[in-house]
This record gives C-alpha cells, structure tokens and sequence, in this order.
C-alpha cells in the first residue's frame, strides 16, 4: 500500500514539474516583449473623429434612393414606443418627431433634453439623421435615448424619408 502511495505522490509531482517546466521553456522560446500595452493603435485618417462622424460620409443621393416611405413606415414602429409622428402630436419619452428634418436639435420648448442635445445645437438635416440613427450614444456623447441604433441602411434611409414626409415643409431631396 505504501508503494501505491509513493507513485501517486511522484506522478503528481512529475506533473507539476512538467507545467512548469514547459512554461519556463516555453517563455524562453518565445520571448515576449511586455511593454504594458493592451491594444493595437489604429490610425485614424485625419479629420475625422474615431469612428462616428466618418462613417457618415456617403452620397446622399445614392443612399437615400435606398429608402422607401411605406418601408420607412414600418421600420418607425421601433420608434413610435417613445416617440410621436402625428402634425398634433405629444412628446412621450422622446420628443415628438413631426417637422423634425430642419429642425435645430434641442428645439422643442415643451421637451425636457439631455444637456448633450441641447449643447449639439445643429439641424436635423439628412446627413446628421443618418450619422445619428447609426448609434445615437456615439453620435452625440451624452444623450439619453437608449437606443442601439439602425444599423442597415435601407431602414436608415427609409426612415429619414418617412421623417422628412411627415413635415409641413418636407426638405427638397439631394
């Protein structure tokens, strides 16, 4: 019994030496150089901010005739949860949406906004909808629309037409 003993207690320890042998080798062969940075540095062209308002610049012309209206109808009933569409319309959770193309951000008296919408102060024009209906929280930093965003750009495009037919003055398209 005691010789059974005696091997189980060397294996374990072979075992033990063998991990950590490997691992000094191993360290040995493949020297690391560890200079305390995580990441890889990406290069950011210049002009640009990192990664939200680049990813704007389209031709406008091209990307809206990807919208349908009737389309653009449909993909709103994401929105229409917190916002309203209707000419006599009220804000809900977000602020309501008639006449919104053209419209300077922050500009509903009657709507309590984040201090990030207010400071933005820009029009809603085509481009801005796009850049910002991609990811609303990296668009404008600070905003508190907890929405993920429309990553496709047909229901983009559809949706900016839809918004921009709901007006009383539609904006003439690129």
């Amino acid at each position: 019994m005691g010789f059974e003993i005696n091997k189980l207690v060397v294996a374990v320890l072979v075992t033990v030496l063998l991990i950590f042998g490997i691992s000094k080798i191993s360290d040995i062969i493949f020297k690391v150089n560890e200079s305390g940075i995580v990441a890889y540095k990406v290069e950011v062209p210049t002009g640009t901010e990192s990664g939200t308002k680049a990813e704007s610049d389209v031709d406008l012309s091209s990307f809206l005739a990807l919208g349908d209206i009737v389309y653009g109808e449909k993909i709103f009933k994401k929105c229409a949860a917190c916002h309203s569409i209707n000419k006599d319309g009220k804000n809900k959770i977000g602020v309501k949406l008639y006449n919104v193309v053209g419209r300077v951000s922050g500009a509903i008296s009657d709507y309590k906004y984040s201090n990030a919408l207010i400071s933005y102060n820009k029009t809603w024009t085509f481009e801005e909808l796009n850049g910002f209906l991609i990811k609303p929280a990296a668009w404008i930093k600070g905003n508190k629309m907890g929405f993920a965003g429309l990553k496709n750009d047909k229901d983009r495009a559809s949706v900016i037409l839809y918004l921009n037919q709901n007006s009383d003055n539609p904006q003439p398209l690129p």
